[in-house]
C-alpha cells in the first residue's frame, strides 16, 4: 500500500518534533547564554501551542481544499519552517518558526491518517490506523533518544536539519501518489472564519497557561487570564458552531457516545503519556546520573515496544474493535506505573527495573495510541474522518498539556525520590482512567456518525 508510508511518516515527524527538542534545551543554553529557562522553554511551547490549537480547525479545512492538498500543505510548511529553526539566528526567530512549524504539523495529522482510511478497504482500517498509530508512538517515545543523539554529535541545529529531507520526500510522494478530490464544479463552503479563530486562540492560550504555569505561577495574572480567558473563547467556538450551518467544530460527532468516550479516553492517555515521557528523561539524567546521550537510548527499547505493540494492536483491532484495547492498554500502564512508583529507588536501576517496566510501559502505550485513534476514527464516517482525527489528537494534546502541568506542581527545583514517584503516581491514575473508559467501547459499535446526525445507540 503505497498511502500508508507516507501516513505514518507524516505523523512520524510532527509527532517526533514534539518531544525531540526536549534534550536541545541544554545546548541551546549555551549558544543563547543571556536566555532564561523560561525563555528557552518557548522552543517547546510554541510548537505544542500551534499545534493543539490548529488541530480541530485544519480538519474542517480538509472538505473544502481535499485532503491532498492539506496534506502536501502541511508537509510543506512544516519542511521550510524546520529549516528556519535550523537557521535562526535568535531565540526569538526560533519560537516564531517553531509556532509554524507546529501549524503544519497540525494540518498533517488530520490529512494523514484521513487519506489513509480514505485509501483501505473498511474491513482492513483497523490495522491501517495500527500501523498508523504505531509511528506516532514509536516517534514520541523516540524523540529523546533520538534528540540526544543528533545533539551530542552535532549540535541543537540538527534536530531540524533532519526533518527537511523525509519531509520534502513525502510532500512529492503525497503530490504524486494521492488521488485529486473528486469535484462537481461546487466548492464546499468554507468553516465558520471567526469560531475556526477563536477555538485556536482559545485551545492555544489554555495550552499556554497549562504549559508555562510553573514558570509564571500558578496564581499569577498570566496564568489566570491564559487558563480563563483560553477556555471562554473555546466556549464561545462551540457556541457558535451549535448555531452554524458550516461550523468550526462538528458538534455532531461529540453526540455520538462512541466518539465522545474515545475523546476521553484519549485525553487521559496524554495525561499519562506527556508527563511521563519527561520523568524518564528526569529519572535517569537527574535520579541515576545518566547523560542525555544514555538517557535518550535507554528511553528506546520502550519506543520499539510500543510500535509493535500499536502494529499487534491494530489487526487484534479487527477482530474484537478499540474498545478491549484502550481497556487493556490503560491497566498495563497503570500497573507499571505502580510497579515503578513503589521500586523506584535513587540508585542505578537500569537494568533491574527500568528496562523489564519498558517493556510493559510499551506495551500500554501501544495498545493505547492505536486504541483511542481506532476508536475516534471507526465511530464516523469516511466523510468526517479528517475532522474525527484531529478533534481526537487535540483531545490528547489537551491532555498532555494537563500533564505536564501537573508535574510541574508536583516536581520541585531539586526533586527528591518522593516527588518522582508522585508523578508516577499520577500518570498511573490517568492510564488506569483510560482504561475505565476503554471498557465503555467495548459494547457492539453504532454505525458511524455523518457531520450532524446521531446514531441509535449511540448516545
Amino acid at each position: 500500500m503505497r498511502v500508508l508510508p507516507i501516513a505514518a511518516g507524516a505523523t512520524f515527524l510532527a509527532m517526533l518534533d514534539a518531544t525531540i527538542a526536549n534534550l536541545a534545551i541544554a545546548d541551546l543554553g549555551r549558544d543563547f547564554a543571556a536566555a532564561s529557562i523560561g525563555d528557552l522553554s518557548w522552543v517547546i511551547s510554541a510548537y505544542a501551542v500551534a499545534f493543539a490549537g490548529l488541530l480541530a480547525g485544519a480538519g474542517r479545512l480538509a472538505a473544502v481544499v481535499g485532503l491532498r492538498a492539506l496534506f502536501v500543505a502541511g508537509v510543506g510548511l512544516f519542511t521550510l519552517m524546520s529549516a528556519a529553526c535550523a537557521a535562526a539566528s535568535s531565540l526569538g526567530l526560533l519560537a516564531g518558526a517553531r509556532a509554524l512549524q507546529g501549524a503544519g504539523a497540525a494540518a498533517m495529522i488530520p490529512a494523514s491518517l484521513a487519506v489513509l482510511l480514505v485509501a483501505v478497504p473498511a474491513a482492513r482500517r483497523s490495522a491501517a490506523v495500527g500501523a498508523w498509530a504505531a509511528s506516532s508512538a514509536l516517534a514520541a517515545a523516540a524523540g529523546p533518544a533520538v534528540g540526544g543523539v543528533l545533539v551530542d554529535a552535532f549540535g541543537w541545529r540538527a534536530v531540524f536539519v533532519v526533518n527537511v529531507p523525509l519531509g520534502a520526500w513525502l510532500a512529492l510522494a503525497a503530490w504524486r501518489t494521492l488521488p485529486a478530490p473528486a469535484t462537481n464544479g461546487v466548492r464546499p463552503p468554507l468553516p465558520d472564519l471567526l469560531g475556526t479563530a477563536l477555538l485556536a486562540a482559545g485551545i492555544g492560550a489554555v495550552v499556554a497557561g497549562l504549559t508555562e504555569g510553573g514558570g509564571w505561577g500558578w496564581g499569577s495574572p498570566a496564568t489566570l487570564l491564559a487558563v480563563g480567558g483560553g477556555a471562554a473563547l473555546v466556549a464561545a467556538a462551540l457556541a457558535r458552531s451549535a448555531r452554524r450551518p458550516v461550523p468550526a467544530v462538528e458538534i455532531g460527532l461529540w453526540r455520538a457516545r462512541r466518539f465522545a468516550v474515545a475523546n476521553v479516553a484519549s485525553l487521559l492517555y496524554g495525561a499519562s503519556l506527556f508527563p511521563w515521557l519527561l520523568l524518564g528523561v528526569l529519572v535517569l539524567t537527574r535520579l541515576w546520573g545518566y547523560s542525555e546521550l544514555e538517557a535518550g537510548l535507554a528511553m528506546t527499547p520502550a519506543a520499539i515496544v510500543a510500535a509493535l505493540a500499536a502494529v499487534a494492536g491494530g489487526r487484534v483491532a479487527e477482530r474484537v474493535g478499540p474498545g478491549p484495547l484502550v481497556a487493556a492498554g490503560g491497566l498495563v500502564l497503570a500497573a507499571s506505573a505502580l510497579w515503578v512508583a513503589v521500586a523506584l529507588e535513587p540508585r542505578d536501576q537500569l537494568w533491574s527495573l527500568w528496562l523489564p517496566a519498558g517493556v510493559a510501559i510499551g506495551i500500554g502505550t501501544g495498545l493505547l495510541a492505536t486504541g483511542t485513534s481506532t476508536a475516534a476514527a471507526l465511530a464516523v464516517a469516511p466523510a468526517r474522518f479528517a475532522d474525527a482525527t484531529g478533534l481526537n489528537t487535540t483531545a490528547r494534546q489537551v491532555g498532555g498539556a494537563l500533564g505536564v502541568a501537573v508535574l510541574a506542581l508536583l516536581m520541585p527545583a531539586a526533586p527528591a525520590l518522593g516527588d518522582f514517584t508522585a508523578v508516577y503516581a499520577f500518570c498511573g491514575a490517568a492510564a488506569f482512567a483510560a482504561g475505565v473508559a476503554g471498557l465503555a467501547l467495548i459494547r457492539p459499535a453504532a454505525a458511524p456518525v455523518a457531520a450532524g446526525t446521531v446514531p441509535e445507540g449511540s448516545r
